[in-house]
């Protein structure tokens, strides 16, 4: 790394190789490659660390019990992993903050949600609902477009310095507030009508269905004030690109396109679930 001024860490095995991929290669790729990376920065001098973490890290916080309240998750929500994924994420996270603390060097771990443009993983999601529909629902509550997500880097890079060290959920920007969380647990239909009634005509235009549940919401409060991000793909700038027709997608993410997780295709989903 001599002459490298900044890393950006998003090389991951992931939630799609959970299923496919041993413990000990979670350990090796996510918690030992952060290491190397860490420990040659700060050999080489780099002076920022951006690390790019996900919203999966929550784990068992993002799914409250039945008959509780959706969870609003903010970053001084625990992290509770579910999986050897969040485990090693979180501790990857964990290490940027150490090497912050004792070397000095400017680390932010942006916790995203998701942006793929994948298949739900979930065999009856996928069934019940378009795959456009899917995606306009989430952006409620937990989705992100790949351009805010890159714009969300790009101030990391610059603000990392005077920061030291945070983290920050990266999602679009929900129109819920506190006082929705236990609706949306039994009726999120008439909360997305109250927060954004004109979504009830565009949907019943495209026979699209809200959940009827939902039970989290990321909130990127945080995120706004301190890097000073402004994400532009939200639900309400979804539905205005319905309403004209337009592909509520940016340039960036109708660019990447599909990515794929694994050298074969699986029939029952995207990836195999464990």
């Amino acid at each position: 790394m001599p002459g490298i001024d900044a890393v950006l860490h998003a090389a991951t095995l992931h939630k799609p190789h959970v299923a496919t991929h041993s413990r000990q290669e979670f350990v090796d790729a996510n918690i030992t490659g952060t290491l190397n990376l860490l420990e040659e920065a700060v050999a080489a001098g780099v002076a920022t660390f951006i690390f790019t973490s996900t919203t999966s890290a929550f784990g068992r916080a993002l799914t409250p019990a039945t008959g509780a309240a959706a969870a609003w998750i903010t970053e001084d929500v625990r992290a509770l992993p579910k999986n050897i994924y969040g485990v090693t994420k979180t501790a990857a996270e964990d290490l940027c903050e150490l090497f912050h603390r004792q070397h000095g060097l400017a680390c932010l771990v942006l916790r995203t949600s998701r942006f793929f443009p994948e298949a739900d993983d979930c065999e009856a999601t996928r069934q019940a609902y378009a795959d456009d529909n899917v995606k306009a629902n989430e952006y409620l509550y937990r989705r992100v477009d790949i351009e805010d997500v890159a714009s969300a880097h790009l101030l990391g890079l610059q603000k990392a310095a005077s920061i030291g060290f945070g983290r920050y959920i990266i999602s679009a920007t929900t129109p819920f507030l506190p006082e929705d969380v236990r609706e949306l647990r039994v009726n999120a239909p008439r909360v997305v009508a109250r927060r954004a009634p004109e979504y009830e005509a565009e949907y019943a235009r495209r026979r699209w269905k809200m959940f009827p549940s939902i039970d989290r919401v990321y909130v990127n409060e945080r995120a706004r004030q301190e890097l000073g991000w402004r994400p532009r793909y939200d639900f309400r700038y979804v539905l205005d690109c319905l309403k004209a027709g337009a592909d509520p997608r940016s340039a960036l993410a109708r660019a990447v396109g599909i990515k794929g997780y694994h050298a074969e295709r699986f029939t029952a989903g995207p990836y195999p679930v464990s």
